[in-house]
């Protein structure tokens, strides 16, 4: 269950799609992020734009308050920080998205065990994410024709009342009429 939660907070959405990072990639493969970044390079005929993209340097900025506000048990440090000294510290190029199936793709190219368990957990946290998002939809529908519904019943309550006051004033109208002061001949009743 620890390893989900480690996933989900590693999934953002950018560009309308959900995606993960290579170094989020890197971490959970055990692996440096440039060997990851290097195997998808040797294989890049099977990363078309629509299963890996680059980051803007925007794009990039606005994760970064999404990177500092994250668990300090989440250890790896934004790329957006300012590189240290020392060599390979930090990487100073722009990280690369990787969409569902890009993920998928990788677990074509990186063939450790770790890797392929960890793909496998990843595929599944994506198929939970799809779950929860078709539940939510459909709720979302079930309220909007509730709604609906309540509409067209505010409509006919409407005419309800509509109707009832129409009749009271009619009563009140007849009332009006039987009460009203008469004038000219009188029949008195006796």
């Amino acid at each position: 269950m620890e390893i989900i939660r480690s996933i989900q907070k590693r999934i953002y959405e950018i560009r309308g799609e959900r995606v993960m990072l290579d170094r989020d990639l890197a971490a959970l493969y055990e692996t440096e992020t440039k060997a990851l970044n290097l195997a998808v390079k040797r294989n890049i005929k099977r990363f078309p734009p629509d299963f890996m993209f680059q980051l803007t340097k925007e794009e990039l900025e606005s994760l970064r308050f999404q990177f500092e506000t994250l668990e300090t048990a989440y250890s790896l440090r934004s790329q957006i920080v300012t590189l240290e000294t020392g060599r390979g510290q930090h990487s100073k190029y722009l990280p690369y998205a990787f969409t569902e199936q890009g993920v998928a793709m990788l677990s074509g190219i990186i063939n450790s065990d770790k890797a392929i368990n960890m793909n496998i957990a990843i595929m599944r946290v994506f198929i939970q994410i799809k779950k929860a998002l078709l539940f939510q939809n459909d709720l979302k529908e079930q309220l909007k024709e509730i709604r609906e519904r309540m509409g067209e019943h505010d409509v006919q309550l409407n005419n309800i009342y509509d109707a009832m006051e129409n009749l009271l004033d009619e009563k009140a109208a007849q009332r009006k009429w039987e009460d009203r002061e008469r004038i000219g001949f009188k029949n008195e009743k006796r």
